[in-house]
Formats: C-alpha cells, structure tokens, sequence
C-alpha cells in the first residue's frame, strides 16, 4: 500500500465540517470488517458511531455485498421519471407494508434530499405562504431547506441570511415540558405555521438530548386538528437505532410524512426515501401538469442503492437482529447505572442502542476543546468515536460483540479519571 495517501489526500481533498488549518491528518482507511476499520499501516478502529450512523448490520457484511453485486450485473442505473426497476418496487412494498400509515414513497439520495423533498411537498400541497415550526438546537442536513427547517444555529451560521423564515421552540426536553408546551401553544395560535418538522425522541447532531414522546405526540396530534403538516426526520433515529424499527411508533401517532436515510442501505450506498400519506399524493393529482411535483435528483431509485437496501432490510427483519440490538441496550444500560451522578457528568442518557453522555465544562458547545481531547483520546485507543463537543456518543453497529462494547466503555471509564 502506497504510504502516500495521507500526504495525497490533504493535497487535493476538502473534508466536511473540518477546519483544514487546525485538523489532524485524516485516517487512511483501506479495508473493514465487521465493526471494525483497518487503516493503511495496519491499525484496527472499533467503528463506535457507525460511520456516521449509516452501517447497521457490519462494514462488508456479505448479504448486502452480494446482492449489489448481482444488480450491477443487471441493471446499475435507469432514469426514474418515467421508468421505473423491480428492486425500487419491492423496497418500496416492503417499506410500506412495516409502515401501512402511508401510501407513496418517493425516492432521493441522503438525509437532506429527504427532508427538501418533504418540505417541498407540504409548501406546494398547501398552497399558502406559511411558516415552518421546529425546535431550537435541531438538526436536518446541510441543504438551504433544510438547514432553514432547523432555524438559526450554529451549523448554519454564515447562512443566515439566506435562509427562510423558521419558528424554532425549545424541545420538550424531559423536566423542561412546560415551556415547551406554551412556546407550541403560543406558536399555533399565531395562525402562521403550515408545517411542523421534529426529530422524533432524540435530537442527534444537537447533542443527542432525548425528548417527551408523550408531549411530542400530543403536538403531533393538536397539528392534526388544526390541520398543520407534520414532518418526523427519522433520518438517524430509523431501522431500529431507537430500540423498534421506527421512532414514531412510540407516539402513538404517525405524522404526514416520514423521512428516512443514513442506514436505509447499512451503510453501503446513498439511498432516501421521503414516506406520504394518500391525501397528501392526492392534493397533486391533477390534469395540469404544472400541478405535479415538479422536484426530483438523477440517482433517485437507484437499482443498486435499492438492492443493498432490500438486503439490508432482509438482515434487519431477523430475529438476531432485533436480538443484538436488545444486547447493545441491556449493556448500556448497565453502564448507565454505573455512571449515574459521576461528577465529571452532567447526564448519561440510553435509548436503544444510543449512549450518550454528557461532560460538565465551563462552556457547553459543539467547539468546546474537549471535543478534540477525547476523540483525540480515543483514537488512540483503536476506537472511532466523534464527540459533538462536550457531548459524546455511542452508536455502534449491531454486530458488535460484548467484549468490543467492554473496550469502549472501559476507555470512557478512564476519560472520567481525568
């Protein structure tokens, strides 16, 4: 192997959300396995975070290697307006019939794409000029609709002023309901807002802070009678991080339109899907074409991107798989226990398989320097993990094994005696 690679990368590659001055050199990642990464030399990284969050089942898992390489054999790419290829169906039948709230799936490549498409759809379908409402410190891609969508923070700041207009409300944070309630009550009588989007239980890059599924769903339920539009981003909460397959099914009510991404494929190939309900489909039905939805990207539907996800899908409706991740939860939760009122914390939360902690600092932020000590820390550990600046999270891929989880939590345990 080419012991260039670094020195090549920082000569022609720009990374995302890295200051290129300050960062070190990237890992030159060359092979994995399982829940673990190789680099060039030989170094072995648990992958902790799950490469963002996309890889469900293990890098290089077999199942979903080969039934991509079967479809490449086939069909790599057709254009989907206009035609249309069995595994875009299929997933789509499979999709629906786990979700039989909706009706219609539409097809694009990531989170953002996802969340554009979903907002898009309610601003046409109502017709009137409306304000978005989302809650304050939310997350939902780097895209002008949606880093708008998620109102001003400090991800989108040199943005600012060419975003749309967004009312933001604190989140119902758990022992902060109430003012969340009368920010919601107060927004809704304004008799601006055509469409609410949230993150539902947890949001995830706003420091995985964990939500009131109960109050939640009673917002969820006032928009429906006053015939607001709901948006849920399950982008990172879907395919069973949250413990079930879907983080909405804990409210008791599914909003109009469900966002999906990050491990629709377990991490293999860029794949969305924005999930409609009929009446919604059915307020474009029309003879004008003017009144279609005029908004679609060249991969969407990708044969490939579809195969891998119906495989995955495949991997995740086994009962090992709902197994692991119950495995991956009882041991957090352990852990969790143990670190519970640790002075060195200011919250340990779990939900599924997401653990997430919190460290007490002078200054809470996404730039706070204990962000690079730990990951700095952890590296050198041969673990992969990302903190949101005091905030650090595991979020692993299912196949891990408990002596892998051990090593991860013993690491945390020594950044504690700090």
């Amino acid at each position: 192997m080419d012991k260039n690679w670094i020195l090549r990368d920082l000569a022609t590659i720009w990374h995302p959300f890295t200051q290129a001055l300050t960062a070190p050199p990237p890992i030159p990642i060359v092979r994995a396995k399982g829940a673990t990464l190789y680099s060039e030399t030989g170094e072995a990284y648990l992958d902790a975070i799950s490469s963002w969050w996309v890889n469900l089942h293990g890098h290089a898992h077999p199942v979903i290697a080969n039934a991509i390489a079967r479809q490449a054999e086939i069909l790599e790419h057709v254009l989907f307006g206009g035609c249309t290829h069995p595994q875009a169906i299929l997933y789509a039948e499979r999709l629906l019939a786990l979700l039989p709230e909706y009706s219609r799936v539409f097809y694009s490549d990531n989170g953002s794409t996802a969340i554009e498409t979903a907002l898009k759809m309610v601003f046409q379908a109502s017709g009137e000029a409306k304000t978005l409402l989302s809650f304050e410190g939310a997350y939902h891609g780097d895209t002008f609709g949606a880093m708008s969508a998620a109102g001003k923070t400090h991800f989108n700041r040199p943005f600012w002023p060419y975003l749309f207009e967004a009312v933001s409300i604190p989140p119902p944070f758990f022992g902060r309901e109430e003012e969340s309630w009368v920010a919601f009550e107060r927004a809704i009588r304004s008799g601006r807002i055509g469409a609410f989007i949230f993150e539902p239980l947890i949001q995830g890059a706003g420091g995985m802070r964990l939500h009131s599924d109960d109050l939640l769903a009673k917002m969820v339920r006032t928009c429906r009678e006053k015939g607001i539009f709901t948006i849920a981003d399950e982008v990172m909460t879907g395919f069973g991080r949250t413990g079930p397959l879907f983080a909405c099914s804990r409210l008791g009510i599914w909003p109009d339109l469900l966002c999906l991404s990050k491990g629709i494929t377990g991490g293999f190939l860029p794949l969305a899907a924005t999930l409609a309900k009929e009446e919604l489909f059915n307020a474009f039905i029309s003879p004008d074409p003017k009144r279609a939805f005029l908004h679609g990207h060249t991969y969407m539907g990708s044969p490939l991107g579809c195969a891998a996800a119906n495989a995955s899908l495949d991997l995740l409706l086994l009962p090992e798989c709902e197994e692991a991740r119950g495995k991956i939860e009882f041991s957090h939760r352990r852990v969790q226990k143990e670190w519970e009122g640790h002075p060195k914390l200011s919250r340990v939360d779990v939900l599924g398989t997401i653990l997430a902690l919190e460290y007490r600092v002078d200054a809470a932020s996404y730039y706070n320097p204990l962000k690079s000590r730990l990951s700095d820390f952890f590296l050198s550990r041969g673990i992969l993990l990302r903190p949101l600046g005091n905030v650090l999270y595991v979020l692993p891929p299912y196949c891990i094994q408990e002596e892998e989880l051990e090593k991860i939590y013993s690491a945390i345990s020594e950044t504690l005696e700090w």
